[in-house]
């Protein structure tokens, strides 16, 4: 399953899951270098940080939010 870490809040990574649910996942099992709007892969205990699709979103939003502000 993939999640998109929304924000840190205290102990917590709050992470909105493929199908809309959020989430907490306590922050000492989230990757260190993990960082709010990056796609982590949870299966089980295990969660990694997925960082091909992190950057794949990050370059959609990029081009999406370019267009806002041409005149």
């Amino acid at each position: 399953m993939k999640g998109i870490i929304d924000r840190f809040e205290e102990n917590f990574a709050i992470v909105e899951l493929e199908d809309k649910r959020i989430i907490n996942i306590d922050k000492n099992i989230i990757p260190k270098k993990a960082k709010e709007g990056d796609v982590i892969n949870i299966e089980g205990d295990i969660i990694t940080l997925n960082e091909k699709e992190s950057e794949r979103l990050k370059k959609e939003i990029d081009e999406l939010t370019e267009d806002m502000w041409k005149e």
